[in-house]
């Protein structure tokens, strides 16, 4: 392999490169706008549930009636 077919496997390669990792970089932005929402979506139901919490009564099975009554 002559000097220049070796520059030229050489720039051929970083150029794969630099397409695989500007790929890359968009992928984990598009991963980490999903995670974002994923992660408002979790608090907003977090902040839900807490407020329901207080309006639900714990329910004890001993304290519970039979179908018959």
């Amino acid at each position: 392999m002559s000097q220049e077919e070796h520059l030229i496997e050489l720039e051929s390669r970083i150029a794969h490169q630099d397409h695989a990792i500007h790929t890359l970089g968009e992928e984990v932005y598009r991963q980490q706008k999903k995670l974002d929402h994923l992660e408002t979506t979790c608090n907003f139901l977090i902040e839900q549930l807490k407020k329901n919490t207080g309006t639900l009564s714990p329910t004890n099975p001993d304290d519970e009636k039979p179908p018959h009554y």
